[in-house]
């Protein structure tokens, strides 16, 4: 009882409880949805036969519908000791080998993307370490902001089909990786190297880096001790992709054709195949709880020691402020862009201008109905963006609560970020019905984690750092710590955070209405503009170019604009000089002086 009353007790409860809250929602899709299973499961095993009464009883005595939803549910959990995953409802195969094979291509896909996206990284994050100071990061915004399964669209036409360089389609061999690795690793690799990017300047400010660089230490040396003075509260966040290029990758391994265990389940999700369903999202919802407990581990070796013994002393958060012209340009092209859009007609359907290129009619070009993409654009503007800026606050509040539960937060997050929006759209939509507000609920329900867990690694450094336990020494309160030191210094970098994924939550509605989960025709929203070109991107590129370049330039004005509304050191924070004054904790071992 002792062990479960502990952090670590109350993280594993969170996360027992969690998992079996998901697994049980996920249990009762057929019945949320509202829909005969019974019915869809004939239509799934024959869409030629006829659902007639006698067919239908035959299914449900076959699968056992008549028990009712938690008799399945209690069956199925009770295989799970065995190995047993269940019977697919249509294949009538076992599940465990679909499952696993998915889980295999699924991983082997996330390693080549996970490589690419720590080489973006590193390309980066390389220039702040040469020339000692960061940048306002709109250009790695931009890079995250990319839409995944646009970028598959152009790198499968641009590659696969006019140059011939690679395959298309399938996963027979590792030259069918190259593709979707990179469609995945791109966006991905600008979001975390802008994180790193992000708190690099303020630790190569510090004392200890003068006098390394003064005692002779090589430059390399120091380079790698700055990383590692970072890296801590960021890596959660390497986890938390890892396990979203696993399971959010539905997009791009529908573009490619590719097996994966994010496509296996959307396939089990739509067919109503209850028992491969709950087998790929166990499968995914594991995934995430192993990554986040080797992420804690890999994070307290980093930290070492001294986060039990508040040794750590923690560098200013000071953003790189961007010059006051990028923002200006950026919000000026966006908001013009969108102004004149918003004069001009989005339904009007013009099949004898359809696909037409820019001109002075159509400055941005018509789409394949003959709209004017400008017209379109404009007034998706406010949905999409206004949308995603709710979910977004509503992800950053409840992140900044979290972060001061650690246990709650590292064993929620876990199980959330496995999730992949697809299956958190298609329950919610199951309830909701589809549409822009069920998107919006299915997109909040799983976009706080990465911002929780940030939020949770910043809020237990600060509370074990050497400045913290001199306040409390004086005879600081508790509320005056949380107030002036805590809550700001989280504040901050966290918010500049839930900034840089704005555009990832436009992104993450954008596919749900992909996949006829978000907003539906003929609205003129930015996701179903995205996916509405995609058939004919080769022959008109600028209908899927102009919400593309939107998303980007909405990328480089939030993380613009978050240098200027979220910067500068925390109020009432410790001294510079007193920062100044400590070697990282978490850097000092016995070491030989170097030669003066």
């Amino acid at each position: 009882m002792a062990r479960l009353s502990g952090p670590a007790g109350r993280t594993a409860l969170t996360r027992l409880g969690c998992l079996a809250a998901v697994l049980t929602t996920v249990g009762l899709l057929p019945w949320l949805s509202g829909r005969d299973p019974a019915l869809t499961v004939l239509r799934a095993r024959s869409a030629e036969q006829e659902g007639t009464p006698e067919a239908l009883a035959a299914i449900r005595a076959d699968l056992g519908l008549d028990a009712g939803p938690f008799s399945l549910l209690g069956s199925w959990a009770a295989g799970l000791p065995r190995g047993d995953l269940g019977t697919s409802w249509v294949s009538g195969t076992d599940v465990l080998p679909s499952v696993a094979a998915g889980l295999q291509v699924s991983l082997a896909l996330m390693g080549a993307a996970l490589g690419v996206a720590l080489l973006v990284a590193c390309a980066l994050v390389a220039p702040v370490l040469v020339r000692g100071r960061g940048s306002a990061g709109a250009f790695a915004a931009m890079l995250a902001a990319l839409p995944e399964f646009l970028l598959a669209t152009l790198a499968l036409l641009a590659c696969g089909v006019w140059l011939g360089w690679l395959p298309t389609s399938g996963w027979q061999g590792p030259q069918y990786v190259v593709l979707p690795a990179l469609a995945l690793g791109v966006p991905a690799g600008g979001l975390l190297g802008r994180l790193v990017a992000d708190a690099l300047p303020a630790v190569l400010e510090e004392r200890w880096v003068e006098l390394w660089q003064g005692a002779g230490v090589s430059g390399a040396r120091v380079a790698a001790a700055a990383l590692r003075r970072v890296l801590p509260p960021l890596v959660p966040q390497f986890g938390m992709v890892a396990v979203g290029l696993t399971g959010g990758a539905v997009a791009v391994e529908t573009v490619f054709a590719v097996p994966g265990i994010g496509r296996t389940a959307l396939g089990a999700a739509k067919s109503q195949d209850l028992p491969l369903l709950q087998g790929a999202v166990l499968a995914l919802l594991a995934l995430g709880l192993v990554t986040g407990a080797a992420a804690a581990v890999v994070r307290r070796r980093l930290l070492g020691p001294a986060l039990g013994d508040a040794g750590l002393t923690l560098p200013a958060a000071r953003p790189v402020r961007a010059h006051p012209a990028i923002p200006s340009a950026l919000a000026a092209v966006l908001l013009t862009a969108i102004a004149w859009g918003l004069l001009r007609d989005p339904y009007t359907v013009d099949t004898a201008a359809r696909l037409r290129a820019p001109s002075g009619a159509h400055p941005l070009g018509t789409d394949g109905l003959g709209r004017d993409v400008l017209a379109r654009l404009g007034h998706g503007a406010a949905s999409t963006v206004g949308t995603a800026a709710a979910v977004c606050l509503a992800g950053l509040l409840l992140a900044l609560a979290l972060g001061f539960l650690p246990s709650v937060a590292a064993g929620a997050s876990d199980i959330a970020n496995a999730l992949p929006p697809v299956i958190v759209g298609i329950l919610v939509a199951a309830v909701a019905g589809p549409g822009t507000g069920g998107a919006a609920w299915a997109v909040a329900l799983i976009s706080w984690p990465p911002l929780a867990a940030h939020a949770a690694a910043l809020v237990q450094e600060i509370r074990a750092s050497a400045f913290l336990l001199g306040q409390r020494a004086v005879g600081a309160s508790p509320w005056w710590i949380l107030t002036r030191h805590v809550l700001p210094s989280v504040a901050a970098p966290v918010t500049r955070h839930a900034l840089l994924r704005l555009p990832g939550i436009a992104l993450a509605l954008a596919s749900l209405g992909f996949l006829g989960l978000g907003a539906q025709p003929p609205a003129p929203e930015w996701g179903l503009l995205l996916d509405e070109s995609r058939a004919y991107v080769e022959r008109a590129p600028w209908a899927a170019l102009a919400p593309a370049v939107a998303l980007a330039l909405l990328a480089g004005l939030s993380v613009s604009a978050a240098s200027y509304t979220a910067g500068g050191p925390a109020r009432g924070g410790p001294p510079v000089r007193a920062r100044l004054a400590f070697v990282p904790a978490a850097l000092r071992r016995p070491r030989k002086e170097p030669a003066r």
